[in-house]
Order: C-alpha cells, then structure tokens, then sequence
C-alpha cells in the first residue's frame, strides 16, 4: 500500500508523460454524472500531447480532449466526486486506487499489465537540434526538461518553439563572419529562453568565438537572468537594464535579435541594426499600432471598417514595409513562420541577411514599388524617419518624378 496522495499520483504520471490508460468505475452512490465508466489515453493533437477522455453513458460514449494540466484535475475529480475506484497504467507498474465509503483513499502498487507501444512516441518525435532525451543544463533551469532530459508536457510547445528558433539561427550562421569575435544582441530579451538558447547552439554546439548581450526595460527579470547565467557558467553572456533606442553600448553589432518588442520598439531595433551594418538581422514584431492610426484607403473601405480586419491588416502592411526598407538597404530580407499559429497569432519573422548592394535598375525598382504602397496606404512609418538620412539618397529621384 503506498502512502502517495491519489492527487500527486496523478500529477506525476502526467508530467512524467507515463500514463498508458487509466479507468474510472465504481460509480459513488449518489453520483449525478450517469456515466459507469471513464477511460484516459494519451493523444497527440498537431504534435501536442492531450489526453483523451472517454465517458460511457448508456449507450453513449462521450469524448473530450484536454491539455496535460486540465487532464490532471479532472482525474482528481473524478475520484472525489464520481468514482471509487481507478486503474492507472505505466510501463512500470500499475497502481490501483480504491476510495472507502467513508472518503480514505488507498493505493496499491501492482506488476505493470500494458507496454507502451511506441506510437504515441513516435507521432512525437522529430528531428530537433535540441533532442529530447539529451539533457541540455539551462533548459532544466529553466523548467522546460527535468534532469534526465525528458520535456515536460506543459513546455512542450515551448520546447518546439526553441528548437524552430535554432534551425532560423543555423540557417543564417554561414553569413556571419569566423575570424573574430561576434557580437550578438538581444533587444527586449524579457525572460530570455530563447537569448540562452542562442548562446547554447553558438557556443557550445557550433563553437563559434561569440559575445552576448540581452537588454530589457525590467530590472527584476534582467536580475533573474544574470543570476541563471552565473550559475551556468556563461561567462560571455551578459544582461543589461536598458531602452533599445537609447541603448549606445557596442560600436559594432554581427547580429540583432529582436523578439516581441512592442510595436515601434521593434524599428528602433531594425534600426540600431542598420546603423551598425548587421550581418544578420531577427525580428518578431509584437503590438504593431502605428499603421492602425494612418492607413486610409477607399479601395480597401470593405477591409478597414472593420477594427480586428483593419489592426490585422495594418501589422502585416508594417512587415511588408520594415521588409522593403530592408531590401533598399541592401539586404536580402524574408518573411517565414517562427511559430504555428494555433500557438500564438505573433508567428511572423523577419529574417535580413546582409547582402550586396542592389544594382541601379533593381535599387530603382524596389524604391518606386515601396513608394507607390506607402502613398497608397497614406503611411509614413517610423523606420523610414528613423533611417532618412540613409533611405533619402535611395528615394529622392522616385520622389522627384511623381
């Protein structure tokens, strides 16, 4: 007999992600929820673990889809309100839970009756650069693997964002330079997971000679990530208390990473960027308001009427122009998917490459198409002023023939 609580049973097979099945019977007396039974399976949804929850009533059978943590407390509920009786199985034991009249709850530990077959497993696995299984020490720290490199199911989503951020960052390592020291910064680094995971992949895994600095408005959250860095040894990555755009503290930037700074935050970052000739340039854009407030346009009327239709439009008008701007500046700028979007509505990255600079007849191209949807648009955007006295030249003769 264990002396485990039924409610810390349940939480630990769950984060543990070793629940096979677990069946609910015995129905309480008195119970109003007329269903005799209840089956829990593990079930991956578009690669994120839920647990499928299968009520017999009647005839019927009843099925709902809950999240690892929404799964756990309907268990424990189960048992308290509905039933006495439940089965729970791993691959290493099962564990039978009886529930007396009078309320106590006992738990018997038994030889395990299922083998995991691998399936849930296997529409699990991918190809990361952070494995699974592989502990990596600031992602224990961090909370998202436990010490033996399992991740946890509540950070799972987290763990795959992670790893898309490191395959953005290997596909643009060729273009930074391997004689000499990077410098690398991260604007609005926040909480800093994914600052932690671009000093991991860069130095530890690709070995390059690089120094890191994260910079944020919030002194406690820049406190708590300098403390973790000490712990782990990162003695070339430092955090810093600061504004992006008063920030003056290197001569010189190989790479600028901007995640969710708020709205014009983000062009004061693609700006401190251009002004330091940045190799390579990430951003993901957050709260983009500015374009809400300037863009008019009868033709698009049917669209802009309507609020949601017209900031949504307004965020992917900003993209479209900070990306143009870019491309007059001579980088090779793209637009892809950081994230799926059933995990955040914030999925869009920009990602600039320094390149050479555009030949005339394509320079000229680029400016008249930027001017011709600016004018459209009624916008006058803030990475244009920011950067005039470098987009003037690049502008003027369009200017001067319309």
């Amino acid at each position: 007999m264990l002396t485990q609580s039924i409610d810390s049973l349940i939480a630990e097979v769950i984060a543990e992600e070793v629940l096979i099945q677990a069946t609910f019977s015995q129905v309480r007396r008195g119970a109003a929820s007329g269903c005799t039974k209840v089956t829990v399976k593990p079930l991956m949804l578009k690669g994120t673990l839920h647990y499928q929850f299968s009520s017999f009533c009647g005839k019927q059978v009843l099925h709902d889809n809950l999240t690892p943590d929404a799964a756990a407390g309907r268990m424990a509920a189960l048992l308290q309100d509905t039933f006495r009786q439940a089965l729970l199985q791993t691959g290493e034991a099962d564990y039978q839970v009886l529930v007396s009249k009078k309320g106590k709850t006992g738990i018997l530990r038994k030889p395990p009756t299922k083998k995991q077959t691998g399936a849930l497993q296997h529409n699990r696995t991918k190809n990361y650069i952070l494995e699974e299984g592989t502990p990596v020490p600031f992602l224990i720290e961090l909370g998202i693997m436990n010490p033996e490199g399992k991740v946890l199911a509540k950070k799972y989503d987290k763990f795959r964002q992670i790893n898309r951020f490191v395959e953005l960052i290997a596909d643009v390592v060729p273009h930074l330079a391997k004689d000499r020291t990077l410098n690398i910064i991260d604007f609005g680094c926040g909480k800093s997971y994914l600052t932690f995971v671009l000093y991991h992949y860069l130095w530890e895994i690709r070995g390059l000679d690089i120094r890191v600095v994260g910079l944020d408005l919030k002194e406690d959250i820049i406190g708590h990530c300098c403390g973790l860095a000490e712990r782990l040894g990162y003695e070339r990555l430092e955090f810093r208390v600061g504004d992006i755009a008063e920030y003056n503290g290197l001569e010189h930037a190989d790479m600028v990473v901007s995640l969710h700074a708020c709205d014009t935050a983000t062009d004061a970052a693609l700006e401190k960027a251009v002004r330091w000739n940045a190799d390579v340039i990430l951003s993901v854009p957050c709260c983009q308001h500015e374009l809400f407030g300037q863009v008019q346009s009868d033709v698009l009327a049917p669209l802009l009427q309507h609020g949601i239709l017209k900031e949504r439009f307004s965020a992917l008008a900003t993209d479209a122009i900070r990306a143009k701007l870019l491309d007059l500046l001579g980088y090779r700028t793209q637009l892809v998917e950081f994230i799926d979007m059933e995990h955040t509505a914030k999925n869009i990255l920009i990602r600039a490459v320094k390149a050479s600079a555009p030949a005339p007849a394509e320079r000229e191209a680029l400016a008249r198409s930027y001017v011709e949807f600016r004018k459209f648009l009624h916008a006058e955007p803030y990475l244009e002023r920011a950067l005039a006295d470098r987009l003037r030249p690049l502008l003027a003769h369009v200017h001067e023939q319309q």
